[in-house]
């Protein structure tokens, strides 16, 4: 499986009415909107993996810009 057909799966998976609805909900979860930061620095770690999973799912989302080959 391509890194492209991952993306083609998220997307038919995410990019739809029930899967907005998940994305929010995880963004509100998992300190999209907020600071991760706690005194203690192995919580904010913890905090910043799950604000980073959601990231990531988000991205699977966005178009991906086509390589410019002049550059």
């Amino acid at each position: 499986m391509t890194p492209e057909d991952l993306r083609t799966i998220y997307k038919v998976v995410l990019n739809n009415e029930d899967g907005e609805k998940i994305i929010s909900d995880l963004e509100v979860r998992f300190h999209i909107h907020g600071s991760t930061f706690s005194a203690d620095p192995h919580e904010t770690a913890y905090r910043e993996g799950q604000r980073t999973v959601v990231l990531f799912l988000k991205s699977r989302l966005r178009e991906q810009k086509e390589p410019n080959l002049n550059e």
